[in-house]
């Protein structure tokens, strides 16, 4: 069975950058913090004068971690599997789901608790409980 490694100082440390984050956008832009409609508004037809904030967003998504390990020494590790057909299936049921919750973990998660939307609250509680059943399937009863 595959252990996950409790490591809760960098994940506070992520956490609080992560509402730092949210609160200055949202200071600076008025904006909330949602990677998928960030990510969604980047694509053609969609079109605004927020395209360069977006792409700077979504560029320091990919780029942090290559700075960290610039700066740290240390790689990101991360492990995804090889499967395309698992890759493709998660992809599109993760979009699935962004969509028709009206946004993602990010969205809801860290800004719409915090504005104490009880749609985000509900959208939260789904996430969490989806992501725990996933992983006690894939770990306990599939044998993964």
């Amino acid at each position: 069975m595959p252990v996950t490694e409790f490591t809760p100082v960098p994940s506070l440390i992520g956490g609080i950058l992560i509402g730092l984050a949210a609160v200055l956008l949202m200071a600076a832009t008025g904006r909330i913090a949602g990677v998928s409609g960030f990510v969604s508004r980047l694509v053609p037809p969609y079109h605004d004068d927020q395209f360069a904030a977006r792409s700077a967003f979504v560029a320091g998504l990919v780029v942090a971690p290559l700075l960290y390990w610039a700066l740290g020494g240390t790689p990101i590790t991360q492990t995804v599997t090889s499967n395309p057909v698992l890759l493709i299936a998660a992809g599109i049921l993760v979009g699935f789901g962004a969509v028709t919750g009206s946004g993602c973990t990010s969205g809801h998660g860290v800004c719409g608790m915090a504005r104490g939307s009880v749609r985000s609250f509900a959208a939260t509680a789904t996430f969490m409980l989806t992501g725990m059943t996933t992983v006690y399937l894939t770990r306990h009863v599939l044998g993964g």
